[in-house]
């Protein structure tokens, strides 16, 4: 019954705005080489579904990998400007400034320096999409930490590894996992735009393209349906994450 109390207000909301979709469609008159409505999506899936497999495998798996990157090196350069004030002071105009980029002007020029590395490619657009958020959370968490926790544990003994495991580590998970949910929406959109963008590109990105290209609205939307599904998927394995990592932080439970 729990479980069903929490997962009926998503599919209600999801019906709805389904449901909302179809009629404007139908409202409005217009064709499928204008808009497509959620009726003519599954037979597109239907008609692609070897392609959707594999593309989809390809988005998923080099999103996972930015990600898996991305987490890892805004972590540590967090940790970094988390404890040295000179590290945050030098780094973070650097940081901002580069975040403030349009990723979407840097997409083809990373695509003609690596040139047909696919792989590579769309994995470093969604690891540099993605760490921003990770590594300003984390050096807010650990900059923020109070100072009397601290030195209770040094006067107490404790390594500097310990003051880390005990203190700093549980100060700055839920500041994590809120950037990590961040961040997997951003490694997405990293993904993708460098499937659309780079020639001869795998993915649900190039399929998208393949949409457009042949006027396909039907293939296009179900592309933007397929991300969509494939986003909330790995959003929640990252609530599941949060959940058995620091789940003790949630007040709105019940």
């Amino acid at each position: 019954m729990e479980t069903l109390r929490k997962i009926a207000p998503p599919l209600v909301a999801f019906a709805v705005i389904l449901g909302f979709w179809e009629w404007l469609v139908w409202y409005k008159g217009w064709p499928t080489y204008k808009m497509a409505a959620p009726s003519d999506l599954w037979p597109a899936f239907w008609k692609f579904r070897h392609l959707f497999l594999t593309m989809g495998w390809d988005t998923l798996w080099r999103t996972v990998a930015g990600l898996m990157l991305a987490v890892a090196f805004g972590t540590v350069l967090g940790m970094l400007m988390g404890f040295s004030r000179l590290l945050r002071d030098a780094l973070y105009p650097v940081l901002v400034g580069f975040n403030a980029i349009p990723k979407a002007t840097v997409v083809p020029v990373i695509a003609l320096i690596f040139v047909g590395q696919h792989d590579f490619n769309t994995v470093l657009i969604a690891f540099m999409i993605s760490f921003f958020p990770i590594a300003v959370s984390v050096s807010i968490g650990l900059s923020t930490l109070e100072p009397e926790y601290r030195d209770i544990l040094r006067a107490l003994g404790a390594s500097p590894l310990t003051i880390f495991r005990k203190i700093a580590l549980p100060k700055t998970l839920p500041e994590f996992f809120g950037a990590l949910k961040v961040a997997v929406t951003l490694a997405f959109i990293g993904t993708n735009l460098m499937e659309i963008v780079e020639p001869h590109g795998r993915g649900l990105g190039a399929l998208f393209d393949s949409g457009k290209i042949n006027a396909d609205y039907p293939l296009m939307f179900a592309v933007l349906l397929a991300l969509a599904v494939l986003g909330i998927a790995l959003f929640y394995v990252v609530v599941v994450l949060e959940r058995i990592f620091a789940g003790w932080a949630d007040r709105t439970a019940g």
